[in-house]
């Protein structure tokens, strides 16, 4: 998800589906396999010896990708797989009751939830799954973590999977700010030709400065090297002084002067509770010269509360924003209504490629919990980075 990897969010876009539980739902997965909630795979349903797998809520677009992996998991598991999307806790609580293992593929965990589905695995009240694999990489962001090993529950990431998605979306977002070739189509379409967004800016020779050089950051940099971009990245403490050199970036100590010195600046920081959530700060954004691009396709939340909002409403700096701190974005929000300043439902992340990458991944780690092995193990914060 993620970067956030969301890695990034998934369960935002376009293809999320709102909910169908009523209160009170039964706590049985017999009373679920009915057309308001459908089960769409239940493989092996005469193998009862076998643990259960359930994901109890999907996007549309990891369907095929995933069932198209559940071969690997014949000999170890059942898997039933819910084709609709909901955060309603009660209806994944029971959709989960027998679970042995779930897939989360995009809601948030709260921790009365996870102790309902988990609550069992030490001998409480609750339910017994015993690993949870996220469908995305920030999943500090959807799941307590500590609550999680309090229980004796693993919880597995996917990393690396939306490197290049997301590194392509952050392009076609500057792109986007400097050639307008999405307002200059409508304005085509609506009957004009040409008009004040016809005159573009170039990509060369711009210097462009990386905030988080995780996966996501460095593939951005090589991107940005292509396009004749200088590239610069700061330097946190957290990233290897080696990928500083493999990316052809130059390191930059103090983040003002990153800021200062760029004319794209782009956001590629995982979001981490004591680390960098509200790392970057007003003041940090006081930095960002008149016409300098801004870009965040991580996590609205490494921004200290109203900073960017505060900033953008001077108008002198285009942005272009692909995470928010509520999602969905509220009808009213004030970023609808900013000129020159772009943005997508946190679909960064969305690719067939991503798509193939991610549920590979998820199956993977979900056969090696089931024979004794391990993959994509998150013990901290610090194992979900982007």
């Amino acid at each position: 998800m993620t970067e956030t990897e969301k890695t990034e969010t998934p369960g935002t876009g376009p293809e999320t589906h709102p909910g169908n539980a009523t209160p009170n739902a039964p706590n049985t997965p017999d009373a679920l396999h009915d057309a308001a909630h459908p089960v769409i795979a239940d493989t092996q349903p005469d193998r009862p010896d076998l643990p259960l797998v359930v994901m109890p809520a999907v996007l549309d677009s990891m369907v095929a990708p995933l069932t198209a992996r559940f071969d690997m998991l014949r000999d170890v598991a059942r898997v039933r797989l819910y084709g609709d999307f909901t955060e309603d806790e009660d209806l994944i609580a029971a959709r989960c009751a027998d679970a042995d293992v779930m897939l989360n593929g995009g809601p948030h965990l709260s921790d009365r939830l996870l102790r309902r589905l988990c609550g069992g695995v030490r001998g409480g009240e609750g339910g017994h799954v015993r690993c949870i694999v996220f469908s995305g990489t920030g999943v500090a962001s959807y799941i307590n973590l500590a609550l999680a090993r309090e229980l004796g529950v693993r919880v597995c990431n996917a990393v690396h999977y939306g490197d290049a998605a997301v590194a392509e979306h952050t392009f076609a977002l500057i792109f986007e700010l400097l050639r307008h070739a999405g307002a200059l189509d409508a304005g085509i379409k609506a009957g004009g030709w040409s008009g004040a967004l016809a005159d573009g800016r170039q990509l060369s020779g711009r210097r462009l400065g990386i905030i988080g050089l995780g996966g996501i950051g460095a593939t951005v940099a090589r991107i940005a090297r292509a396009f004749g971009m200088e590239v610069s990245a700061w330097r946190s403490g957290h990233t290897p002084e080696s990928r500083f050199a493999e990316s052809g970036v130059t390191p930059v100590d103090d983040l003002n002067a990153l800021i200062d010195g760029s004319d794209v600046v782009s956001v590629h920081l995982p979001l981490i509770d004591g680390a960098t959530r509200g790392l970057i700060t007003a003041d940090n954004l006081a930095h960002l010269k008149p016409g300098t691009l801004f870009v965040n396709t991580a996590r609205a939340e490494v921004i200290a509360p109203g900073a960017l909002l505060a900033r953008l409403e001077r108008g002198d700096v285009p942005a272009a924003l692909d995470v928010f701190d509520r999602e969905p974005l509220p009808a009213d929000d004030p970023l609808r209504r900013l000129p020159g300043v772009v943005l997508t439902p946190h679909v960064g992340w969305r690719t067939d490629g991503a798509f193939v990458d991610l549920t590979r991944q998820m199956v993977e780690a979900t056969r090696a919990f089931l024979t004794g092995g391990e993959m994509n193990v998150v013990v901290s914060e610090h194992d979900a980075e982007t």
